[in-house]
């Protein structure tokens, strides 16, 4: 009882997302339709990308690199900027909740080296800030892009074109978010002893281009699901295990949700009016309720206005605590590192979460209209 009480908490976005499916299929029992619900090549694309940056982070390839990135801030203020650009690169390429599983503990521990705890909290947020936005830009960066990437077909060119303005004022934010801070002189220890495995770091950045390849439809994902897994299976079997299993069934629980849900009219009816009026605002509401990726998977049967969604679900993972998983992520660590300083995170939290989401969604609402 225990073991399934500390897996419902540790994976709850999964264990909604079941609920969810399970419900939905009293109303729309299960038959044949259900296999047009699946979106293999997201499942098969998130799989591939996940396992090899298992592989790169069993290697402290992304922890080796930050470290030495870190330990040439000289203040306070460009130690901020270090890890919240870091982190914010870091979900372009490897997705979000993965950026932040690797790069806030060593925030952590940059800020204990130079006895900086007390902005501890402050830097946690605006790293996960960061996490959120900084992979809109990518079709990887975030699961819903993966998604809505897929689902449309969207052009590479014209997904960028969609996403580069909140990307930007979102970098710009940012900054000026670090900058408030004192530039405090700080002294961190630079001499770290681990040692990148070059061939290794070599065969894990190849695999991982080519998973990007797939991404961009380049090459078909079936050949990726044989070559990827192959390559792991010989050079490192514990990056299979490490994959994150519940974040794909999670997609898989979802995916039947929204399916059943699209085929139930007076939800439909209800969507497809509300969407009609303002997709962008819609989805950014949605995502403070039911996260971002559950509301791309939702919405998007209900709509083909992929513009605004894709802007919607991506500044909708700022907001309140559950927008996003990535920050489920960050206050689960941040609790666990700081036990007494939870009620201080959650207002500073929501009063710099606030801040984005209302200047980002204004932004992007203009620039629609």
């Amino acid at each position: 009882m225990n073991r399934i009480l500390n897996f419902c908490k540790s994976h709850t976005v999964f264990c909604v997302a079941a609920v969810a499916a399970a419900v939905s299929c009293f109303f729309v029992p299960p038959d044949a339709a259900y296999l047009g619900y699946f979106d293999f090549k997201t499942l098969s694309c998130l799989f591939l990308t996940l396992a090899v940056v298992a592989a790169l982070r069993n290697i402290k390839f992304f922890t080796i690199l930050a470290r030495k990135i870190v330990a040439v801030a000289g203040n306070l203020r460009t130690l901020a900027l270090a890890l919240v650009y870091i982190t914010f690169i870091g979900s372009m390429l490897i997705a979000n909740d993965m950026a932040l599983i690797t790069f806030l503990p060593l925030g952590y521990f940059a800020l204990t080296t130079a006895k900086k705890e007390t902005y501890m909290a402050y830097v946690f947020i605006l790293q996960n800030i960061s996490a959120n936005l900084g992979g809109m830009l990518t079709p990887f960066g975030n699961p819903q892009n993966l998604y809505l990437y897929s689902y449309y077909s969207i052009p590479t060119g014209e997904f960028t074109q969609i996403m580069l303005p909140p990307f930007c004022l979102a970098v710009a934010l940012l900054t000026v978010c670090c900058l408030l801070l004192r530039p405090e002189p700080l002294e961190i220890d630079g001499d770290f002893p681990e040692v990148l495995n070059l061939p290794r770091t070599a065969l894990y950045l190849a695999l991982f281009a080519f998973s990007i390849l797939i991404v961009f439809r380049v090459v078909p994902f079936w050949i990726g699901l044989i070559l990827i897994p192959a390559v792991l299976l010989f050079a490192d079997r514990d990056a299979l295990a490490a994959v994150d299993y519940p974040l794909l069934f999670t997609f898989v629980m979802f995916f039947i949700f929204a399916g059943n849900a699209s085929r139930i009219e007076a939800l439909r009816a209800l969507l497809s009016g509300l969407l009609e009026k303002s997709t962008l605002l819609v989805s950014t509401l949605s995502c403070q309720f039911i996260s971002n990726v559950p509301s791309a998977i939702l919405l998007s049967r209900f709509t083909g206005n992929y513009r605004e969604l894709l802007l919607g679900v991506n500044i909708g993972g700022t907001g309140t605590l559950i927008a996003s998983l990535a920050s489920l992520i960050t206050y689960s660590e941040f609790k666990l590192l700081c036990p007494t300083e939870g009620k201080k995170y959650l207002s500073l939290f929501a009063l710099l979460n606030l801040i984005f989401l209302a200047v980002l969604t204004a932004a992007a609402y203009f620039l629609m209209i």
